[in-house]
């Protein structure tokens, strides 16, 4: 089987007063990097490397919480004993 390899792009990018650079069109389009994107930069061995990134929505919910939907879910024993049951029987 033969892997094909996009050929890397180089470009020399200018860093403005603010640490800020542009990232050419070209590279954007073919990552998929759109206005508002999320990057991850990282440092390894001298130096930077970009990736795109996915930013996921989290909520972060109390212990309280957590134990008032256990209790919410939480099955008596019949109920227990009878899903039991049913799965023996499969």
């Amino acid at each position: 089987m033969q892997f094909l390899r996009r050929a890397s792009q180089r470009e020399v990018l200018t860093v403005s007063s603010l640490g800020q650079i542009t990232l050419p069109a070209g590279m954007r389009k073919h990552l998929g990097i759109e206005p508002g994107g999320a990057l991850i930069v990282e440092e390894c061995a001298g130096e930077l490397r970009l990736k795109p990134a996915a930013v996921l929505e989290m909520e972060i919910y109390s212990d309280e919480q957590i134990a008032d939907w256990d209790q919410a879910d939480s099955l008596s024993d019949q109920e227990r004993q009878q899903i039991l049951e049913r799965l023996q029987s499969c």
